[in-house]
């Protein structure tokens, strides 16, 4: 039985529960990492923090080490929001990803605005600068993201780097990163390249070119954000093999998935499954923690909702990686919850659970919450509660149909009367039927 688990927001276990409970834990005994794009910005909000930090086991600043956060003026560089986040991912023994070194966007006017031979001074300083400040902290970088051009062509993208060095730069790149931290994996990472396309293969004749000439490459990155028009190819591993097949490894960098559901979960169990057949496939990260900070919101592509209960695509996701303890896995009827502090007076707080259905339909459901004494609830709704003997420990039930379809979630409230503790409700596992 999964132990109780406390803060606002964190969500807890369903009864199944074991060693490999985690996409961490279940990713690590496959010998690869599950990790997520993080903000420094956020890292102040619990349940952010006891996701992230529970489920976890890399991160990739999503911002934070990108040219226009480090380097805004020039040879002047700030390091600050991403320390934040490289101290902490080191505190929990996580792998981190550096991302990214040289990219077209998200760049410093002053950058467009220099001359070639002043230009191929600046991209080497940057990069040197950047990873030798964090040299021996990061695990693989993306050293350059997004060179070439969406559509048919196979082209190079427009970019000053582009514009002005011409093709080379991306080698010059690459060597200066091997000779800034040798032992940090360098890759080169983009999109639209996940099935076999012009784009993935300019890409791929890239590397193979790299390889026969010894330029320094280790790894390609797949960024993977998917959605209805844009789904999982058929070809994602056959396409993802033959990068291996050079001699490189394959990264799932940036993964999202638009949608809910059962459809969303398979597609998250598709792309697990397609890294875990490739020895090369080195690791996944999702491009965020909870679908409410995704910079595809409206979309909810990511494995925890808003509220930060676990949807039928993290059950989905961790059940490929073969681990247990999600709700849910091989359609059994299981289900999860979270917790969130709703309004708060001097002497009382509002409480919301929300109940999560696994990766298969629920008829009935039922949770615990248990409050610390002195404090009492006084009054709860769109539930059926019933108590201990101490009264601090409710058991709440559906009040008249508990149904839910797989992925879909629905919420009770309660009033906790303070009684001078500020103490969080402690949610227990969550039970289905």
């Amino acid at each position: 039985m999964a132990s109780l688990l406390a803060a606002a927001g964190v969500t807890a276990l369903s009864g199944t529960a074991d060693a490999a409970g985690t996409l961490g834990t279940a990713a690590a005994e496959k010998g690869r990492y599950f990790g997520a794009a993080v903000a420094a910005n956020h890292l102040g909000e619990s349940a952010y923090v006891s996701t992230l930090d529970t489920e976890f086991n890399s991160v990739t600043p999503e911002n934070e080490m990108k040219w226009d956060a480090v380097e805004s003026t020039r040879d002047s560089f700030t390091y600050t929001s991403a320390d934040q986040i490289v101290s902490h991912a080191q505190s929990k023994g996580m792998k981190i990803r550096g991302h990214t070194l040289v990219w077209h966007s998200q760049l410093p006017g002053w950058v467009s605005g220099l001359a070639a031979a002043d230009l191929r001074t600046a991209m080497n300083n940057h990069i040197t600068q950047v990873m030798t400040h964090y040299k021996g902290k990061i695990h693989s970088w993306d050293v350059v993201n997004e060179a070439f051009q969406d559509g048919s062509s196979g082209a190079r993208r427009s970019s000053p780097f582009q514009d002005k060095l011409g093709n080379g730069f991306i080698e010059e790149a690459f060597r200066t990163a091997r000779a800034a931290d040798p032992a940090a994996k360098l890759c080169y990472n983009d999109y639209n390249t996940d099935g076999v396309n012009a784009k993935s293969t300019a890409v791929y004749n890239m590397v193979k070119d790299f390889k026969a000439r010894g330029v320094p490459i280790d790894c390609v990155g797949f960024q993977s954000h998917f959605n209805s028009d844009s789904p999982v190819p058929s070809d994602y591993q056959a396409n993802l093999q033959r990068f291996a097949d050079l001699g490189v490894d394959v990264q799932i960098t940036e993964l999202d998935i638009e949608g809910s559901g059962t459809a969303q979960a398979t597609s998250y169990s598709n792309v697990v499954k397609a890294c875990l057949a490739l020895s090369r496939c080195t690791g996944i990260t999702v491009w965020g923690v909870t679908d409410k900070y995704s910079w595809r919101a409206g979309g909810t592509p990511l494995l925890f909702d808003g509220n930060y209960a676990k949807k039928a695509a993290y059950t989905a996701a961790l059940t490929a990686l073969g681990g247990t303890g999600s709700g849910g896995g091989g359609g059994t009827a299981a289900c999860t919850v979270s917790y969130s502090k709703q309004e708060e007076w001097s002497d009382r707080y509002n409480g919301k659970v929300t109940i999560t259905a696994g990766s298969a339909a629920i008829s009935t459901w039922t949770t615990t919450v248990t409050v610390t004494s002195p404090q009492k609830v006084s009054s709860t709704w769109n539930g059926t509660p019933t108590w201990d003997s101490s009264g601090s420990v409710m058991t709440m039930k559906p009040s008249g149909n508990g149904s839910l379809a797989a992925g879909a979630s629905t919420s009770f409230g309660f009033t906790v009367m303070k009684n001078g503790s500020t103490a969080a409700p402690v949610l227990g596992s969550c039970t289905a039927s």
